[in-house]
């Protein structure tokens, strides 16, 4: 399973504490992956959807609420869901939300050890889920510091919460991503200069590699070609700048890397399911970055 899920290249800049997104969908479109940031998702009316968590698979009831660890393979399938309505909210969460030494102290500690749970995924109950709507849904009317102490007291809510059950029995500490020297080249490199047009002669040679090694390499990794890999970075670049800037369509295609509009309507709604502009529509009242 970890060779085929999508390593996801996060939207959360490094001064962001959380990013927030709501949304109503008529499926499931994001590809199984894995990321460093903690995901805590809300899933509403997608009764008999598929949810993986590392190698846990079970279908959902009307009600989902799960967090999601640190690089743990984790995603949803549509499967025998008939729903057109389906509602979720996600939040990631950068691993470092609290300090350490925050964590150390006693009042942290139910916090502390869900966190160290997470990291096999935890799954939270119904009546839980009931009570945790209302105040994530609230979460984008906030403003301020409230927003943020909101949030920790929603985490705290959730640690002292009954009835919670760990999902996969593998505990991840994945090297595929954090602990390889060169595919963090390999991520920095195409951080850089996925603005521009990369060769794959190019990017063999920041790792030492012939281009067919590099190649089965990066699809080892991330699950993806070369090629795949940075239009997947450029659009998840283009889907900030959608959400965050008053750019134009044509501005936000050649920012991204991309070289005519066509190409990259194409390859944004073959990712995301929908044109840029359908996109900005759906998502820009509903996302939030503090």
């Amino acid at each position: 399973m970890f060779t085929q899920a999508h390593r996801e290249i996060s939207r959360l800049n490094p001064e962001d504490n959380f990013l927030f997104e709501e949304r109503y969908k008529n499926d499931f479109d994001f590809p199984i992956h894995f990321h460093p940031e903690y995901e805590i998702n809300f899933i509403h009316n997608a009764k008999n959807a598929r949810r993986i968590i590392g190698d846990s698979t079970e279908e959902i009831g009307d009600l989902d609420l799960v967090l999601v660890g640190p690089n743990l393979v984790h995603g949803w399938e549509l499967h025998n869901c008939k729903s057109k309505k389906i509602h979720e909210i996600t939040i990631h969460i950068p691993q470092d939300i609290v300090t350490q030494r925050t964590l150390s102290s006693k009042i942290f500690k139910q916090l502390k050890d869900m966190l160290h749970r997470s990291k096999h995924g935890i799954l939270f109950s119904r009546e839980t889920a009931l009570k945790i709507k209302p105040r994530l849904k609230a979460l984008p009317k906030i403003t301020g510091v409230s927003y943020y102490l909101e949030f920790l007291s929603i985490l705290d809510h959730l640690a002292k919460s009954s009835n919670q059950r760990m999902l996969s029995n593998l505990r991840v500490e994945t090297t595929d991503f954090q602990n390889s020297d060169q595919i963090k080249k390999v991520y920095n490199y195409i951080q850089k200069n996925f603005h521009r047009k990369i060769t794959l002669d190019e990017i063999s040679k920041i790792v030492n590699m012939s281009p067919t090694s590099f190649n089965r390499f990066i699809k080892h990794r991330t699950g993806q070609t070369f090629v795949s890999y940075v239009n997947h970075t450029r659009i998840s670049y283009a889907s900030r700048l959608l959400l965050e800037t008053d750019l134009n369509i044509g501005e936000i295609c050649y920012k991204s890397g991309f070289s005519n509009n066509a190409n990259f309507n194409k390859l944004f709604k073959k990712n995301k399911g929908c044109t840029p502009k359908e996109f900005k529509k759906q998502f820009i009242k509903t996302k939030r970055v503090l």
